[in-house]
């Protein structure tokens, strides 16, 4: 069964939402900097494996960013508070669309 959290990282104001999946491993993770909300990540683990097998990861992570490795049982100092897989989704979709406007963007 999917679960979907979020946690707050105090020390450097970033807000973590993660889809996790039955073991507790990361499956999309979304991060956002905070006053603001400015997306700085929205990695899915398939995409992460998918641009490694065609040798395009470090394209993929520049842009996405990458999910967190150990199972959320192994995390320690954080507080989750659970979401509705909407609200995950909602989250998500703002996150990607961010980072895609931002990536077409040329650089100045």
């Amino acid at each position: 069964m999917m679960r979907w959290v979020r946690c707050f990282w105090d020390e450097e104001a970033v807000s973590f939402y993660f889809e996790l999946d039955t073991d507790g491993y990361v499956i999309r993770q979304v991060e956002f900097q905070e006053p603001g909300g400015e997306a700085l990540a929205a990695a899915s683990l398939a995409e992460w494996q998918e641009a490694q097998k065609e040798d395009r990861l470090a394209e993929y992570e520049s842009v996405y960013g990458l999910t967190a490795e150990p199972p959320v049982s192994e995390w320690e100092g954080h507080d989750p508070q659970w979401l509705s897989a909407n609200e995950f989704e909602g989250v998500w979709s703002t996150a990607r669309q961010q980072i895609e406007t931002r990536h077409r963007q040329p650089p100045s």
